[in-house]
């Protein structure tokens, strides 16, 4: 009974259209299955070189088809990625540029702020965080050709009125605003799935969903969307899984986090319940699967203490521009056409999806419909690629969790332009230059060697960003060097006086952070604060080899938010010198002073000093 509401919907969908009006599909028309993996990253499968993930029925998909090497998104973050893909646009054209689509918040005319906090060099955009359904999408335009259309997983493109249903699909299961499944098991919180028995995993219930629309549609051509919400936080994986992959760590292999082991077999298993299900009911030489993912896999987040992923000898990873953001896995299996268990390095793009979809089914875009993607079919059948055409990504913003700074890509060819907003000198424009025929990992800035190549590729990047009207970063004139170090959250500003740091807090996570100039092991570092906040502090800490921040490198202590100076001692136990310091002033709006930082070596001897206000004393 819990599924009989989506079993009555699939079910409706295999009756005659209901109108003279509706297209009738050319009989034997091929059926398009798009497999859509959430932060799976370029080498998180075995056909791409994973020796700690196993994913069999991957592999059996790329020895089908062709597996791509050099497949990339718009955007290193989700909900961009997914409007690229439905609209065949770029996600600056459509404004979406972060993945902000859960918001209560509706924004449909993003702008440029007229300020921004002093320790930022640029004023970055805004974004929308709804698709407008005045974009023609993929799924209306199979849908008017006869198409039966299913979503099923993550949208993360609004809540009502900008559901996949308001967007072409006949039928949305699991669909909607979340980022991510308040649960991977039942019950799992989604108004758009009904719960399952306790316990049940989202990835199994979603792949039982989905082949019944399979069963349902056999007879009438079909897209079934599989946009999983795997593998994205939260991390949770069926415990047997995460024991075989806890007996699979090897200490020297930079991929080692079980859990991730866990929740990329359960979306393995569920790709090969689909191919065999196509298989079972004789529809596989006119059926299409394409496998990709949203963006790059995640390395910023630290499930049970190890990093989610690994993206190596990519630079990066989700919410990044370098590399490993942006370059995903695709596989493409079209029957008859694509060799079997053959490699390409065209370049293509998540904006190349939709035109390449209408191209293989020999289907026209509506007559006013411009796409910024290519079809990339003469790829798929083995024909040598039409030059070298450029490819972009804008990513204007700030993402203190990966470091990434506002800026735009170009790959042209082996070449890739780094375009950072404001981050040069006088707060002019810089460039990072990339040979990725021999520097896949980005280690080598050429820029400086190449200012003619520089100029030439940076002129593309003006040219997309005006056909595109993209929203571009200025820079900012209230920028404060003296802050510059020193990035925060965005519920903290931050500004500088005679008395110190002074930290205003609009939200319940202040937080800021410095990358430190003298690397040296601390064993605990000494605060003067004021706060009229309220709730725990903690600061955290990152070395060498453990690059980003998370629980279990950090210190909470208890300030007394009572408006008056006050000094801390915070034990930081570890022996490698630090990279990164952040410090939590409190868990809620306040107003938080700051006189100094000073941290303590295991000798006793003085650290640094940070924000002495005049006439206070350092802590001591």
């Amino acid at each position: 009974m819990l599924r009989l509401l989506t079993l009555i919907a699939i079910a409706l969908l295999s009756l005659p259209l209901p109108n003279a009006e509706a297209a009738e599909p050319t009989e034997g028309q091929p059926n398009i299955v798009f497999i859509l993996a959430d932060d799976l990253g370029w080498r998180d499968t075995s056909c791409y070189g994973s020796s700690f993930y196993q994913t069999p029925n991957i592999d059996r998909l790329a020895a089908r088809g062709v597996r791509f090497t050099d497949a990339y998104v718009a955007n290193p973050l989700c909900s961009p990625t997914r409007a690229s893909i439905l609209t065949g646009l770029y996600p600056c054209r459509v404004r979406i540029t972060t993945p902000a689509c859960h918001l209560k918040q509706v924004v449909l005319d993003p702008q440029i702020p007229e300020r921004a906090a002093p320790t930022a060099k640029a004023i970055t955009p805004g974004t929308r965080t709804r698709l407008l359904n005045e974009y023609h999408t993929l799924a209306e335009s199979l849908k008017s050709a006869g198409y039966a259309t299913g979503f099923f997983g993550k949208w993360h493109l609004g809540a009502e009125p900008y559901m996949p249903c308001n967007q072409g699909f006949d039928l949305n299961v699991g669909g909607g605003p979340y980022p991510g499944p308040p649960s991977y098991f039942s019950p799992y919180r989604i108004h758009t799935l009904p719960n399952g028995p306790t316990g049940e995993h989202i990835t199994d219930r979603l792949t039982d969903d989905a082949i019944d629309f399979l069963q349902a549609n056999k007879g009438r051509p079909f897209l079934l969307n599989f946009w999983h919400y795997s593998v994205h936080a939260p991390f949770q994986g069926k415990d047997p899984l995460v024991e075989k992959y806890r007996e699979r760590i090897d200490p020297n292999n930079p991929q080692r986090n079980p859990m991730m082991g866990a929740m990329i077999e359960s979306l393995d298993q569920s790709v090969g319940r689909v191919l065999d299900e196509i298989e079972r009911l004789g529809i596989a030489d006119r059926t299409i699967v394409i496998f990709t993912s949203d963006n790059g896999g995640n390395m910023y987040n630290f499930p049970g203490g190890e990093s989610a992923t690994n993206n190596s000898p990519l630079r990066g990873g989700k919410a990044n521009i370098y590399e490993g953001g942006v370059r995903v896995p695709l596989l493409v299996d079209w029957p008859g056409v694509t060799a079997a268990g053959t490699t390409n390095d065209a370049v293509v793009s998540s904006i190349d999806y939709f035109p390449t979809i209408l191209d293989m089914l020999g289907l026209d875009a509506p007559a006013d419909l411009k796409f910024d993607g290519d079809s990339f079919v003469s790829v798929l059948k083995g024909e040598t690629p039409n030059g070298d055409r450029p490819i972009f990504c804008h990513f204007p913003h700030y993402t203190p969790a990966t470091g990434n700074l506002p800026c735009t890509s170009v790959r042209q060819g082996k070449w890739k332009l780094i375009r950072f907003y404001a981050d040069g000198p006088d707060q002019k424009n810089r460039h990072e230059l990339y040979d990725l025929s021999v520097d896949i990992g980005e280690a080598n800035d050429l820029s400086a060697d190449n200012p003619e190549l520089v100029a030439q590729l940076d002129a593309l990047i003006d040219g997309h960003l005006e056909a595109t009207e993209a929203l571009i970063p200025i820079a900012n004139p209230a920028y404060n060097p003296a802050l510059s170090q020193w990035l925060a959250s965005g519920t903290t500003e931050l500004t500088q006086d005679s008395a110190g740091l002074h930290i205003r807090s609009t939200g319940g996570d202040p937080h800021f952070f410095i990358a430190c100039p003298r690397r040296v092991a601390v064993s605990n570092v000494r605060i003067r604060m004021k706060s009229n906040a309220e709730g725990e502090a903690r600061v955290y800490w990152t070395t060498a080899a453990s690059p980003n921040f998370h629980l279990a490198k950090s210190t909470s202590f208890q300030p007394i938010h009572d408006g008056r100076w006050h000094d801390y001692t915070v034990a930081i136990p570890e022996n490698a010198p630090l990279t990164n310091f952040r410090l939590d002033p409190a868990t809620a709006p306040g107003e938080i002073d700051i006189a100094g930082i000073r941290f303590i070596t295991a000798r006793e001897i003085t650290g640094m000093y940070w924000f002495l206000g005049a006439g206070t004393d350092a802590p001591k």
